[in-house]
C-alpha cells in the first residue's frame, strides 16, 4: 500500500494532468457500471413481463391465474434454486404486471426504464392509469429510490404536481418547463418536524435544516443542500435568502423563501430580486436560470395567480403541512385527461 502512493505521488508530481486522468476513468467506470446496471433491470423486467403475458395466454380466467401462479412459482424454484424472484407472490405480480399495462401503449416502453420493486410499489398502490404513469415517468427522469417513491405517492404528488401554481409556462423555455412544473408541488408535508402549530419562519427553518435528509426526501429526492441564511451581498448590502437548494436534474439553483402565514403579493418581487442576484453572481454559465419557491402555511389560488401573471422569474408558490391531514380534495382541480398526457409526454 504505502509503495502505491508513493507511485501515486510521484506521478503528481510529474504530471498535473494525473488528477484530471483519474478523475476521467473514475467517471467512465461510474458511468459503465450504471449502464450495466440498466441492462440488467431491463432484462429482468422483460423476463417477468414474458413470464406473465405466458401465464395470461394459458389461463382464461383470475381463479386459475392463482393457482397457475402458485404451481409455477414452486416449480420454479425447485429448477432454479439459485435464484430468487420466483415467490408465488413475485410471480402473481408478474401476471398482474402484464395484465395492466398489455394494453398502455404509452407506457410499456417505459417500465423497463425503472427498478422491478419500483414498478411493484406504482403496480400496488396507483389505479388510475395516468396516476401509473406519472409515477413511472418522475421515477425515470428523477432517480427516485424506492423509499422517495413511496413517500411521493403517500403525499398524493401526483395531484400536487399537477394543480401546482407557478409561472413556468411564460418564464422557461419549453425543454425545462414540463420537468421544471411537475418537480414543484402545490403543497410539502414535513410531517416529520417536531413544531407545533404555532411556530416562526426561523424555528421552520431550524427545524428543516435539522432534518435536512427527510427534508430533501420530502421536496422530490433530486434536491442538493446549497445552505440557510445564504448570503448575498449587493452594493455592500447585506440579504439572506431562507434556504438555497440545487437541482440535480434541473441543473438549476432554487431559492426557497419560508412564510408562516398566508401568501402576500409582495412576496413574489422579493423572490424576483434574489433569483436576479442568484443568476448574476452565483448561478454557473453551464447552469439554468434559478428557480423560486415561496412555502407558505396558507395561500389563496387567485392572489397567486394574479400575483404570477406578470413576473418574469420562474417561481413556484406552495403551501406546507406539518402534521399528515386527512387528503385534500384535489380531484376536480386536477386537469384533463388529455392535458395530463400531454403534459407527462414532455418528461
Amino acid at each position: 500500500m504505502g509503495q502505491s502512493n508513493t507511485s501515486q505521488n510521484n506521478i503528481s508530481t510529474t504530471t498535473g494532468d494525473y488528477p484530471k486522468l483519474l478523475a476521467e476513468v473514475r467517471e467512465r467506470i461510474h458511468s459503465a457500471q450504471y449502464e450495466a446496471l440498466k441492462a440488467v433491470n431491463k432484462e429482468l423486467v422483460g423476463l417477468y413481463w414474458d413470464i406473465g403475458q405466458m401465464i395470461v395466454e394459458r389461463q382464461a380466467d383470475a381463479k386459475h391465474g392463482s393457482a397457475i401462479a402458485e404451481q409455477l412459482s414452486n416449480d420454479l424454484r425447485t429448477e432454479f434454486p439459485g435464484i430468487r424472484g420466483f415467490s408465488r407472490r413475485n410471480v402473481f405480480y408478474m401476471r398482474e404486471f402484464y395484465l395492466r399495462y398489455r394494453d398502455d401503449k404509452r407506457v410499456q416502453p417505459l417500465v423497463a426504464q425503472i427498478g422491478w420493486t419500483h414498478n411493484l410499489v406504482i403496480l400496488q398502490r396507483c389505479k388510475d392509469p395516468l396516476e401509473r404513469e406519472f409515477y413511472i415517468r418522475m421515477t425515470r427522469k428523477f432517480g427516485w429510490s424506492k423509499n422517495v417513491l413511496i413517500h411521493q405517492v403517500e403525499n398524493q404528488s401526483y395531484e400536487k404536481s399537477l394543480v401546482g401554481q407557478t409561472n413556468f409556462d411564460q418564464a422557461l423555455t419549453p425543454e425545462l418547463r414540463a420537468q421544471a412544473k411537475l418537480a414543484v408541488k402545490d403543497e410539502y408535508t414535513f410531517d416529520f418536524l417536531e413544531l407545533g402549530e404555532e411556530h416562526s419562519e426561523r424555528e421552520l427553518e431550524k427545524a428543516l435544516i435539522a432534518r435536512i435528509e427527510d427534508f430533501l426526501r420530502a421536496m422530490g429526492g433530486m434536491f442538493a443542500f446549497m445552505g440557510s441564511q445564504y448570503r448575498l451581498e449587493i452594493d455592500g448590502d447585506e440579504y439572506f435568502l431562507d434556504l438555497l437548494l440545487f437541482h440535480r436534474r434541473l441543473k438549476a439553483l432554487v431559492a426557497i423563501e419560508l412564510k408562516i402565514g398566508n401568501f402576500k403579493p409582495e412576496f413574489v418581487g422579493k423572490m424576483q430580486f434574489y433569483l436576479t442576484a442568484l443568476d448574476r453572481q452565483v448561478r454557473q454559465e453551464d447552469e439554468n436560470p434559478s428557480i423560486g419557491i415561496i412555502l407558505c402555511k396558507e395561500k389563496n389560488r387567485t392572489v397567486v395567480e394574479y400575483t404570477l401573471h406578470d413576473a418574469r422569474k420562474p417561481i413556484g408558490v406552495a403551501t406546507y403541512e406539518i402534521t399528515r391531514t386527512l387528503p385534500k380534495t384535489l380531484e376536480g382541480q386536477l386537469p384533463s385527461p388529455n392535458e395530463i398526457a400531454n403534459l407527462l409526454e414532455d418528461l
